[in-house]
């Protein structure tokens, strides 16, 4: 097991197709970073909701997640299952966004999502973050497109009874999909939990890494 210290994290950078796709992916891991990290840096950029009731959703659910650290929200307009038809507008976007975040850490979608918008975004993300461990996260929804997961977040029973209590207070907006509930968000965070020996986790698709074993490189 290899363990990234929280002295090592000062600042994650996440990114999300829609509003509500950071906290379903990744809400333990910020609420835990967030815990033993003082003085975090977050700093999150999504695609579609600008504007809109969806982008205050955001941006409370966030805060709540991230008790405690400076946050900055970046929400645009496009088109919600639009994506690939602008991308050159969010690889513009995305790159200006880059100037002004210098990342430990990198959640984006993964690549496999069976969703356009997701998988755009999983896929730009890298080209713009070359240098960063980028961590894929899954996003709970009907498709059948359940990723093979080789990185793990262990949660506390805790900590994954808060991120579900978050995503169903601040997202009122999703609550009439059948599948937007607490059995649904604790159930999969527990099967996660159950691959890696813990009672809770969330899970993670390397995009790449960089390891040394000491010396210089």
């Amino acid at each position: 097991m290899i363990e990234l210290m929280p002295r090592n994290v000062r600042e994650v950078a996440l990114f999300g197709a829609h509003c509500d796709d950071i906290a379903m992916g990744v809400g333990g891991t910020l609420l835990t970073l967030s815990a033993a990290c003082p003085n975090l840096r977050v700093r999150a950029f999504v695609l579609s909701g600008g504007d809109t009731p969806r982008e205050i959703e955001e941006n409370h659910a966030l805060r709540a997640l991230c008790p405690g650290a400076d946050v900055m929200v970046r929400v645009l307009d496009i088109p919600d299952g639009r994506a690939p038809g602008y991308w050159e507008g969010i690889k513009i976007a995305l790159q200006s966004f880059r100037y002004h975040t210098e990342p430990d850490v990198v959640f984006a979608p993964q690549r496999a999502d069976a969703h356009q918008d997701h998988r755009l975004l999983a896929e730009m993300v890298p080209t713009v973050f070359r240098d960063h461990l980028v961590l894929g996260y899954e996003i709970l929804k009907w498709e059948a497109d359940t990723p093979a997961t080789s990185v793990y977040h262990p949660l506390t029973r805790d900590v994954a009874a808060e991120k579900a209590r978050v995503l169903l207070k601040h997202y009122p907006s999703q609550t009439d999909h059948d599948w937007f509930d607490e059995e649904s968000f604790l159930g999969l965070s527990r099967l996660r939990g159950v691959q890696c020996r813990y009672p809770h986790a969330e899970a993670f698709v390397l995009e790449k890494a960089v390891v040394r074993f000491g010396g210089q490189g």
